[in-house]
């Protein structure tokens, strides 16, 4: 019996093994990153072991590390979570050659399907269907477009698409760098690119007694760069007579490498009902909550209780339902989706029904691996938490889990909240009509546009400046109860100023006895104004907004308004600027911290628009950092290999004056 189990990952997955524990009785162990310190997994385990540093391969990615930090708290077993060190054989021998148990797979089924190439020709020998694979170095125009893939990857990190030859030897090496980045392991290969095919997986739970479970399938087609961010079961394009032969694939694929534990089968499913094997995930997968709520199960508690040796029934439970998951990514979804850092000042969901557990109905469950106050940094995942609805149908899911969404508020950090509600509104989605290439079909750039409009920001910006209006009447000393501004004799309306999502927005008013004169939104009444909701009322409707000031470095600070309108983020612009808070014309700034992987310019170089000139490492992808116009590189204040924070100058542009 396990009685100390050390979780050796972090976030949202630590939290939910932590939480099967519990129930179990059984002790936890955390491990964290100085970067993670605070974060609530750590305070949520029995005892924590620091893994001095931040980077991953010096803490979550160090084998040695983390089994001293299990000798040191007394664990005697270890669960990896999925990601870091979960798909990595040596690890898991290590684990057992150091007396403890390993929750999870045999290494030697880790191993056989470590490399996606080696796992391809081990399915081929079972007869399971495959893809050919190519040669990156072999591969001809007649070939494309094709699919470079890293073959110790996952999760989309050392993937590329090519359609034009001539771009296939650069997509084969940036794989390769981000394969040895996020892997450790550089080899890539190629594969047939499926156009409008459906990424179609099947869980699967097996015990060390002979019994294989297939948990019916999963749809994850709707992707970004390679990244799953929606995911349901069942899938709307699954028939039963599809699923018995997906099921059958995915067992004999688990009986091939002799599984135990919890795994999965993935398949890509072709326009013309044809499937073919992609992979094994030998762990847990992100999406495994809409297994668990539709089959009734708890896969991590099945993971534990197959460490220890028990059985599984002959069958699995029937499913019930429907279940969609959704993924809350931290990134800028105007500044080409680079994930996003800093401080969330607040992360609230309404309506959740459970954490880290099927709902006891249908409804709502969160898996968050943060919270109100966290700190988000670079070193890491940008993914935030899963959101994700059970309910009796899938229109019923999918409802649900928009208007969870549209509630939540999230603040201090740009996320793809919209895009996620957008794509569970979208008529092609709630029409089951989601192959991989949904995103490119649909448009992203439609997809992804606030959920709060033109007229919204404006009402938005207004209930923002009542509500600092009204907070600095609540704080005044003398004459508080007056109304702001107030004159005998009315000149000038009040003004505050506001940089919004499409840059500076002026709100101008007046508060007179005949009530709200503000040209910015005619006909708008006030019902109240309090420094923390405002009620407005037009064409007899009344509108409540939620407004939230974060003071930020004696600045101004952010103003975040909530409303059903849709959520604005505003930044407060200062009466008087400072003039220290002027940056040189032409200057190439980092949009977020990270490590100067190259750079691909010189001082005194003449670079065209566009023209890459550095690439930073964050978040465990490549960011290149491109020249707004073209022009000379009059100064470049960055190497190789060095870090830089957000706003830091990379290079100075000079415009060409010809």
């Amino acid at each position: 019996m396990i009685e100390r189990l050390l979780v050796a990952n972090r976030g949202e997955i630590a939290r939910r093994v932590m939480r099967a524990c519990r129930e179990l009785g059984v002790g936890t162990v955390a491990v964290f990153s100085d970067a993670d310190a605070d974060a609530p997994h750590v305070r949520e385990a029995d005892v924590a072991g620091r893994l001095p540093g931040a980077a991953p391969a010096e803490t979550y990615l160090s084998a040695e590390r983390i089994i001293e930090a299990a000798r040191a708290a007394g664990a005697d077993a270890v669960h990896p979570g999925y990601g870091f060190l979960s798909e990595n054989a040596e690890f898991a021998r290590a684990v057992a050659a150091a007396g403890l148990t390993w929750v999870g797979p045999p290494p030697a089924a880790i191993a056989a399907m470590g490399s996606k190439i080696e796992a391809k020709k081990l399915m081929a020998a079972a007869g399971v269907p495959v893809l050919p694979e190519l040669d990156p170095g072999r591969a001809a125009d007649g070939d494309l477009p094709l699919l470079v893939k890293a073959s110790a990857g996952g999760g989309g990190r050392g993937m590329r698409v090519v359609r034009d030859r001539a771009e296939l030897d650069d997509a084969v090496a940036a794989a390769r760098r981000e394969a040895e980045s996020a892997f450790g392991d550089p080899a890539v290969f190629c594969e047939p690119l499926l156009e409008n095919a459906r990424h179609i997986e099947v869980q699967i739970l097996a015990d060390a007694h002979g019994t294989v479970w297939a948990l019916g399938e999963r749809e994850c087609s709707i992707q970004r760069r390679h990244q799953k961010i929606v995911e349901e079961a069942p899938s709307p394009a699954v028939g039963s007579e599809l699923r018995d032969a997906l099921c059958r694939a995915a067992v004999d694929a688990a009986r091939a490498i002799g599984y135990a534990g919890a795994g999965t089968v993935e398949f890509m499913l072709a326009p013309d009902g044809r499937f073919y094997f992609l992979e094994v995930n030998t762990r847990l997968q992100v999406e495994h909550p809409v297994t668990e709520c539709v089959h009734g199960v708890d896969l991590v508690r099945w993971q534990i209780g197959i460490a220890e040796g028990d059985r599984l029934p002959q069958a699995p439970p029937e499913p019930r339902g429907h279940a969609v998951e959704v993924r809350l990514y931290a990134e800028d979804p105007a500044a080409d989706w680079r994930p996003a850092s800093g401080v969330l000042h607040a992360f609230e969901v309404p309506g959740v029904d459970a954490e880290f557990a099927v709902p006891a109905s249908y409804g709502l469950r969160l898996d968050a691996g943060v919270e109100s106050g966290s700190a988000v940094g670079v070193h890491y995942d940008p993914m935030l938490a899963k959101l994700i609805a059970w309910g009796p149908t899938r229109d019923a899911a999918a409802r649900r889990l928009a208007a969870g969404l549209r509630g939540a508020r999230i603040h201090g950090l740009k996320t793809n909240r919209d895009l996620l509600v957008r794509i569970l509104e979208e008529r092609a989605f709630r029409a089951g009509d989601t192959d991989t290439g949904y995103l490119e079909r649909v448009g992203l750039d439609v997809l992804a546009a606030p959920l709060a409009g033109e007229e919204a920001v404006r009402t938005s910006a207004l209930a923002a400046a009542l509500a600092g209006a009204a907070g600095e009447r609540a704080a005044a000393r003398v004459q508080g109860g007056l109304p702001s501004g107030w004159r005998n004799v009315r000149s000038q309306p009040q003004r505050r100023s506001f940089e919004g999502p499409s840059g500076t927005i002026d709100v101008d008013y007046f508060l007179s006895r005949d009530g709200l004169v503000c040209e910015l939104c005619p006909g708008t009444s006030v019902v109240s104004a309090a420094p923390d909701e405002v009620v407005l009322e037009r064409g007899g409707l009344r509108e409540t907004f939620a407004v939230t000031a974060v003071r930020g470095g004696g600045g101004p600070g952010e103003v975040f308004v909530d409303s059903r309108l849709g959520p604005v983020a505003f930044r407060a612009v200062p009466r008087f600027a400072d003039p220290g808070d002027r940056i040189a014309p032409g200057a190439l700034l980092a949009p977020m911290p990270g490590t100067v992987v190259r750079v691909e310019t010189a001082e005194g170089a003449q670079v065209a628009e566009g023209q890459v000139l550095v690439v930073l490492e964050a978040m465990k992808m490549e960011h290149r950092i491109a020249a707004p116009a073209a022009g000379t590189v009059a100064e470049l204040g960055v190497a190789a290999g060095r870090q830089v924070e957000a706003g830091a100058v990379l290079a100075v542009i000079e415009g060409n004056h010809e």
